[in-house]
């Protein structure tokens, strides 16, 4: 009895707490059922969100950027399709053994792979490689390595290599604009991106696209002033001449008078915007808008126009170099011959630096500075190339004599390349100024009259005269065509101050044909060193040949055949 009485009393607090135990599970599962129902039936759209946030991702539709092309539409600029391999480092890392697989898909070192994993386990998004060949990014993709996917991107390609690079510029691996053209119409040509929402694996790889949100907008196609046929011929010639006058580099700039477009500009050294191994500052500026250099004889017809506009000076007005020399100040000028009492026309043709002094002393000082203001010397041109100079032109309340003398002849102001092209352009046109294009002009510009028309036209005629063979630049005549034009050989300035006596710019300016001016062309040679320095031996020829090329490929006819040799005239003939 007491036995039994005893077991009782233990056998109650067990049941109790079988009992609870029972009770809070059925609870428990009854609390379970209860959300479920309440999830699944009540509230289901909390599951949805939850399964779409870790299925679901927005992703970007790339856009394609609009093309660059020349004037005829040819291509100079395209964007082509390629792949980007990226990771979510946070599943990639949870593989370390597919590490070596994926670093020899890539053509990457492994230790870098997991670097670039490791110290990224913060983020859920990487690149790994940008802008590989599809049919390689494929393979990648086919590897199956949790987290790692591709990306559809577009990469800039310069059909023309180096031949347009300084022109054109490049783009960045995002395809935005960082030089030249591509930077000046960054805008215009780059695209706007679409977005998409697209379903994902849980290794992380896209597997069903569920929702465009926006389409991508393409860029717009830019179609340039530049004739890829005329720009290729520059190259060329600039480039053989650089090389055979061992020199440091050069520049071309060739101009249609009437419309103001630019049909060539190029500049060596080049570089090729394929190449981005190449994209250093020293290689990829653009010589012809962002350097200056002080112009020599090369001004000298537009201070002799000054001098026109005034009325006291013609092709026949005579004026006396005796002895060659003369004095201005503490400053000798001097000619390389004594050529005596000469007229205007010759002071050009013989470039007499004394003859030209003369001529600017006599202006007024601000006579002389409105001519070479109105001619753009001293202001961007407006071509809005990115970083171009606007040159140095002192106002002429800073003037001296001396300054004003050695002005004269191309010294104590400087011009780049293209500045010094308008101005040639502007004699051509009879005195019209049109603004420079880098972009095809479909209506002409009535431009701005900043040279009377007779002076300009005379002055065209007198420097055909620096063509002959009694000029100095003999080696530009054009067999067919009427030249004019204009040398200048000038000392360039030294680091340590003042000129050195052994470096040289060449250069030669001009117009063809010169009965009817079509192009106007400048030619710079920076630094022959094989022996010939001067710009009627070492740019004139760079010139001839170049607008040689030019006036044929542009169809333009001949203005001199008088001058052909009649065996030659019988030879161009149809034979039938």
């Amino acid at each position: 009895m007491k036995r039994g009485s005893t077991r009782e009393r233990e056998a109650g607090p067990q049941r109790w707490r079988h009992w609870t135990v029972l009770v809070a599970l059925a609870a428990c599962g009854v609390a379970l059922l209860a959300r479920s129902v309440y999830l699944q039936v009540i509230d289901q759209a909390f599951l949805e969100k939850q399964g779409d946030a870790r299925i679901l991702r927005e992703a970007k539709l790339s856009a394609n950027r609009g093309m660059i092309v020349d004037r005829n539409g040819e291509p100079l600029a395209v964007s082509t399709p390629v792949d980007t391999v990226w990771a979510d480092p946070r599943k990639l890392a949870e593989v370390p053994q597919e590490f070596p697989r994926l670093a020899k898909a890539l053509d990457r070192d492994p230790q870098w792979l997991a670097r670039r994993v490791t110290s990224s386990l913060d983020k859920e998004f990487i690149y790994l490689v940008r802008h590989m060949r599809p049919s390689d990014a494929a393979k990648v993709k086919a590897l199956g390595i949790p987290g790692v996917d591709t990306l559809r991107e577009y990469r800039r390609y310069y059909p023309a290599g180096e031949v347009t690079g300084h022109l054109l510029g490049f783009t960045n691996v995002d395809d935005v604009g960082q030089e030249g053209l591509e930077l000046a119409y960054d805008q215009w040509l780059g695209g706007v991106p679409g977005r998409k929402i697209v379903m994902r694996d849980s290794l992380g790889r896209t597997i069903e696209d569920i929702e465009q949100l926006s389409a991508p907008r393409p860029g717009q196609d830019l179609r340039t002033s530049i004739d890829v046929r005329v720009q290729y011929l520059a190259y060329r010639e600039l480039k053989a001449a650089v090389q055979a006058n061992k020199a440091r580099g050069g520049s071309i700039v060739i101009i249609d008078i009437a419309t103001g477009e630019v049909l060539a500009m190029v500049n060596q050294p080049a570089f090729n915007p394929n190449d981005r191994e190449q994209y250093a500052a020293s290689r990829y500026r653009n010589r012809a808008t962002n350097d200056f250099l002080e112009p020599g004889s090369s001004i000298k017809p537009f201070v002799v126009a000054a001098g026109m506009e005034t009325g006291r000076y013609h092709a026949d007005t005579l004026i006396d170099t005796s002895p060659g020399m003369m004095k201005v100040g503490i400053k000798t000028v001097k000619d390389h011959n004594n050529l005596g009492t000469i007229d205007v026309t010759t002071v050009l043709a013989k470039s007499s630096n004394v003859g030209t002094a003369k001529i600017a002393l006599s202006l007024r000082p601000q006579e002389m500075w409105a001519t070479l203001d109105a001619l753009g010397f001293g202001r961007v041109t407006g071509s809005g190339f990115p970083g171009e100079s606007a040159g140095i032109l002192t106002g002429y309340e800073h003037w001296r004599s001396i300054s004003q003398a050695t002005m004269a002849y191309g010294y104590g102001l400087s011009v780049t390349p293209i500045q010094l092209a308008q101005a040639y352009a502007i004699l051509g046109a009879g005195g019209i100024k049109r603004p420079i294009s880098l972009r095809k002009v479909d209506t002409p510009p009535a431009g701005e009259r900043v040279i009377p028309e007779p002076v300009a036209h005379e002055l065209v005629g007198m420097l055909e005269s620096v063509v002959s063979d009694a000029g100095t630049a003999r080696r530009a005549a054009i067999m067919g065509y009427r030249v004019s034009g204009k040398t200048g050989t000038a000392w360039k300035a030294s680091e340590t101050g003042g000129y050195s006596t052994n470096k040289y710019m060449a250069i030669f300016g001009g117009v063809v044909p010169a009965s009817n001016p079509r192009l106007a062309a400048v030619v710079i040679i920076d630094e022959p060193s094989d022996g010939a320095y001067y710009g009627g031996e070492v740019s004139a020829p760079v010139f001839a040949s170049v607008m040689s090329g030019a006036l044929r490929l542009l169809a333009i006819p001949p203005d001199d055949l008088q001058r052909v040799p009649a065996t030659t005239l019988v030879q161009a003939q149809d034979p039938w």
